[in-house]
């Protein structure tokens, strides 16, 4: 059996929120698999059935960058939010933001490529800036969205400066139609996007563990209040209604009116926009993301330095 550490049973506790002995109980149910613990809980009735969320932990700017029918967007990251107020940071991230474009979602590709006004490529520069700065820097990810016909808008929240930002958004809509209707639609959705944090862009592209693993969960709850098969059945059906409402952007109420599903705000936008038009991809990068930022005790750092001293 693995050993249940007091770290991973904290570990537990703050993804679930539930106490200590029922984290540490639940490690024991399922031989410390983490996930599989989050369930045993869930199923207890013991953790809230909670979005995932990524965990801001790391500083640095989000960019993003247009050009004709293509967009893109990628994340730098530093030390601290002193550096992204750097000009010289905010004028690389800029760049390669531009430079992303070319890139088509590959960050390998996109620090190989030769830096504007050096001889030097993107990860080479990052690495002078880290010895002009004197901080650790990383281009973390970067992603791009294109349409044959229509547009990709963007929207960044949080905004420092034109185009940089901590939540960058790419929607692409593929349509025939008028393009400033689209433009107009396209920052409308982008900003929901950035607000609701939808996790798939259609029913159809759901993950299927993922939503297997919720059915379960759901079943197991539904049964621990003694109702007839039959009866559950139902309840879980609506629950899953409501997970796709939750994380599918086209099943999600638009932030903006409060009461339209968005597969309905795009239906209505085609008698304004003269032609069909078709959501085919998002993009929302927070930054520091599913970044652990190692938390430290500043007393017990004082305490240590006046020992030490």
């Amino acid at each position: 059996m693995a050993a249940i550490t007091a770290a991973l049973v904290k570990e537990l506790r703050e993804k679930s929120g539930a106490g200590m002995m029922d984290c540490k109980k639940a490690l024991s149910e399922t031989d410390g698999d983490l996930e599989a613990a989050v369930d045993w809980l869930r199923k207890k009735g013991l953790a809230a059935a909670a979005k995932k969320a990524g965990r801001v932990a790391a500083e640095g700017l989000v960019g993003v960058a247009a050009k004709g029918t293509t967009a893109a967007v990628v994340e730098v990251n530093s030390e601290t939010d002193f550096v992204a107020r750097n000009e010289l940071f905010q004028d690389y991230v800029s760049k390669v933001a531009e430079l992303a474009l070319e890139a088509d979602g590959c960050v390998d590709c996109l620090g190989g490529k030769p830096f504007p006004g050096t001889s030097r490529t993107v990860a080479e520069q990052l690495t002078e800036m880290v010895g002009t700065i004197g901080e650790n820097m990383r281009l973390r990810r970067t992603a791009c969205l294109k349409v044959e016909k229509g547009v990709v808008a963007s929207y960044m929240h949080a905004q420092v400066v034109p185009g940089l930002g901590k939540i960058g958004v790419l929607v692409a809509l593929e349509s025939a139609g008028d393009v400033a209707v689209l433009e107009g639609l396209g920052k409308q959705i982008a900003m929901h996007v950035a607000a609701a944090t939808p996790l798939f862009l259609d029913v159809s592209s759901v993950d299927g563990a993922a939503l297997a693993r919720e059915r379960d969960v759901l079943s197991e709850q539904a049964r621990a209040s003694g109702k007839p098969e039959e009866i559950i059945s139902k309840m879980v059906d609506g629950r899953i209604r409501k997970y796709y409402e939750e994380t599918v952007l086209l099943e999600q109420i638009f932030v903006v009116d409060g009461e339209t599903k968005i597969s309905k705000v795009l239906a209505n936008a085609e008698k304004d926009a003269g032609a069909p038009i078709k959501l085919t991809g998002f993009v929302r990068m927070c930054l520091g993301e599913g970044i652990e930022k190692e938390e430290t005790d500043f007393a017990a750092e004082v305490a240590a330095a006046v020992k030490g001293a």
